[in-house]
């Protein structure tokens, strides 16, 4: 098959395709030949030599893509070949054909093109295992999203309006802004022009929002403090803005505050079939009924996987990039 290859660490140009060896399923993996896959942060990291897979995982970056089935492990009993699905994966997306652990494969959704369903798992696993499963994000309750316009982003903010919570966002231009309010969010503020912490007392009569989701990590750190509610919660998954900060511990005190961080690469094969199952009985039902869409800025061949990444980098798309094998 043909895979993209992380040639040595570095640029764009670094990502080459190449004839690599079909992947070999274990018992309890199926084989899913690639429809799409979709872009994620973590990739470029992988790509610059910052985010190395886990030991056992695949060489190739891609952490989410849709397809058929072509193979199943004696052990897996739901899925057969044939079936169309989308997959969390721990990296080898960016390929024609790869293996998925059984518990990471869900069904592709109703009304959602078998491409486009590769835009989903990563953001929706992300997403609900989050701000749902492990900060309690309730309706009637707000949260913050920084980078609305990022494929998190204008997912978060689909599914947490179909929760019933009213969601405030951060992007850097008009245009992401009048993008994120045609999603949903009740409040967009230019983080480039708006100081975020006093746009949002101003929104929330000086309380703050209950949950923020957050991947700039050290540069908005002591912002996000103040911007919370009492009893709110941040929750950290990624570190744009740095890694390193210092903490006041006395500011969380007063107003009860948590601060949580995951990633989902690293997480046992049982917790992320948890996840799955989760965001199957609970997302999944959203998206069918037309309440959370895929969004989807630019589809590239798997050969241009380099310009791909440019685009990424620049940060001048709006939600998901696709690879196409």
């Amino acid at each position: 098959m043909k895979a993209i290859v992380i040639t040595t660490p570095g640029g764009p140009e670094v990502l080459q395709l190449q004839e690599v060896e079909d992947p070999c399923i274990n018992d309890d993996e199926v084989l899913v030949k690639v429809e799409a896959t979709a872009l994620n942060r973590a990739d470029t990291l992988q790509r610059k030599g910052a985010y190395p897979p886990p030991k056992g995982a695949s060489p190739y970056p891609g952490l989410e893509c849709s397809g058929t089935i072509e193979a199943v492990g004696k052990n897996v009993s739901r899925w057969k070949v044939g079936d169309q699905v989308c997959a969390l994966l721990t990296g080898g997306g960016y390929a024609e054909k790869v293996a998925v652990p059984a518990g990471q494969v869900l069904p592709v959704p109703s009304g959602v093109s078998l491409k486009d369903a590769a835009a989903f798992p990563e953001v929706a696993c992300t997403v609900w295992s989050t701000i749902f499963m492990t900060s309690h994000l309730s309706p009637g309750e707000a949260l913050l999203v920084h980078g609305g316009s990022s494929g998190i982003g204008t997912f978060a903010i689909q599914i947490a309006k179909s929760q019933g919570v009213k969601v405030f966002v951060t992007a850097g231009s008009e245009d992401k802004l009048a993008f994120c309010k045609g999603l949903g969010a009740d409040v967009c503020i230019n983080y480039k022009t708006e100081d975020f912490v006093a746009r949002v007392k101003d929104e929330t009569g000086g309380k703050g929002v209950d949950v923020i989701l957050d991947s700039m990590g050290a540069s908005y750190f002591q912002r996000n403090l103040d911007s919370l509610n009492i009893d709110g919660r941040l929750f950290i998954i990624g570190t744009q803005g740095g890694a390193k900060t210092e903490l006041d511990i006395r500011s969380l005190f007063a107003k009860r505050l948590t601060v949580q961080a995951a990633g989902l690469r690293t997480r046992t094969l049982e917790n992320k079939a948890e996840i799955v199952s989760e965001v199957e009985k609970n997302v999944w039902p959203p998206i069918m009924a037309g309440k959370v869409k895929p969004v989807i800025y630019k589809s590239f061949p798997l050969s241009q996987a380099a310009e791909a990444h440019q685009l990424m980098e620049s940060s001048n798309h709006i939600g998901k990039i696709l690879l196409v094998p």
